[in-house]
């Protein structure tokens, strides 16, 4: 058992036969023209939804979808898509309801039958989830028995529906999927088995000095790509061109690059590179012949010789933790390094974890995301986890009694 779940109920945990049941997921799936274009998130959540309906509970599940601002974003941004999806893997009536804040699912769940689930309407249509409004908490806690969260990948936000409505409930706990999301982040933070290798890219460094520093003393190996691999370069003394960099990182890369060489972990950084003349200019795309990038040129990805020796390195692996994409792999010209990476990962005998966000979605768009140990439905709260962060989500679970103020006001 996790560390961070200890005291903390599961699902198994309650009798959910004819109990009213909350069930806060994370269906936010991207939509194109109406239709669901990758039905990731929905998918891990199934393994819970179904556990709950052959319990006999009475289901009423919820998520947010998008950033919904305007009267418009709300017609693009329905749970209609999810409903429909829902109804047709499940072989049930979902029946989806626009009323947070009246009477309409506690009138449903009086006569709820067991092949019918009740889908509030986005949860972020109405102002009082982000705000973590006490009413409106108040009002959904008077109807249910029974909360269980199981959004990963909403958790790192202190919103309604992820802390107000739960320090409400007695009968609290979490899903299937957050169970495994924690348990499997859990082996990046324990260091897993040896050889340990990290595979770290995306834009900034920034964004990744406080998971480097929690994985320094765990990782035998750790690569570097993206962009953020532009200013390790730049920290020794190596031409990077026009392409990005964090001029106030180059310090932290230095001292990194000799932290690493005094304790005898291999660092791993790009030998050559993709590079363009223009971002949109696909047609200006070269090779270099070695880490250097000429004046006027911008790398984009990693280049072949650099996907040869990180396949090699990963091919040694026992545990593999991977979080940020090898280069610009939303552009098919671009996606070369980052989907020779997703194989070799994918090929590996290793125990692999994707860290979700743009990972995930290079993961499925490579192909070889099923071939992946695990790979993490929320970018955010992977990474705030990593960090050492205590998500909200996660701590109003707890069956500690607190103050629904103490709660709001710590979190």
């Amino acid at each position: 058992m996790s560390k961070t779940l200890q005291g903390i109920s599961s699902i198994e945990d309650f009798d959910l036969d004819d109990q009213r049941v909350f069930l806060r997921l994370d269906l936010n799936v991207p939509l194109k023209d109406g239709k669901i274009t990758d039905d990731t998130r929905i998918q891990a959540a199934l393994p819970t939804i179904r556990y709950a309906m052959e319990k006999g509970a009475k289901l009423l599940i919820a998520s947010h979808l998008g950033r919904p601002k305007t009267e418009t974003d709300k017609a693009s941004l329905s749970m209609e898509p999810v409903a429909r999806y829902l109804n047709d893997t499940l072989n049930c009536e979902v029946m989806l309801i626009d009323d947070l804040r009246g009477d309409a699912a506690k009138a449903l769940f009086q006569g709820l039958k067991s092949n019918q689930i009740i889908l509030m309407e986005n949860l972020r249509f109405d102002p009082g989830e982000e705000k973590n409004d006490p009413t409106l908490a108040q009002t959904i806690a008077s109807y249910i028995d029974v909360y269980i969260n199981d959004a990963f990948g909403a958790s790192h936000r202190a919103h309604m529906s992820v802390v107000g409505l739960p320090v409400l409930v007695e009968k609290k706990g979490l899903g299937f999927l957050m169970k495994k999301e924690i348990e499997m982040l859990d082996h990046v933070l324990e260091g897993g088995k040896s050889p340990f290798v990290a595979i770290l890219g995306g834009a900034k460094v920034s964004d990744k000095i406080t998971v480097i520093e929690k994985l320094i003393d765990k990782v035998d190996a750790l690569i570097i790509g993206g962009a953020m691999a532009y200013t390790f370069l730049a920290a020794q003394k190596i031409s990077i061109g026009n392409s990005l960099l964090e001029k106030e990182k180059v310090n932290f890369a230095k001292d990194l690059i000799h932290r690493m060489e005094t304790r005898n972990i291999k660092l791993l950084l790009p030998v050559d590179h993709r590079v363009v003349t223009q971002f949109q200019n696909t047609d200006s795309l070269e090779t270099t012949k070695n880490a250097a990038i000429a004046d006027g040129k911008i790398a984009i990805d990693i280049g072949p010789q650099t996907e040869k020796l990180y396949a090699s390195e990963i091919e040694k692996a026992k545990t593999i933790f991977w979080n940020g994409p090898m280069g610009v792999f939303e552009t098919p010209e671009y996606a070369s390094g980052t989907f020779a990476v997703a194989k070799a990962v994918a090929e590996s005998s290793a125990m692999s974890i994707v860290g979700g966000g743009d990972s995930a979605a290079a993961a499925k768009e490579s192909g070889y995301a099923k071939e992946m140990s695990h790979i993490s439905t929320g970018g955010g709260a992977s990474l705030e986890y990593l960090q050492g962060d205590k998500l909200p989500g996660i701590e109003a679970l707890r069956p500690a009694k607190r103050s629904e103020k103490t709660v709001n006001e710590g979190l």
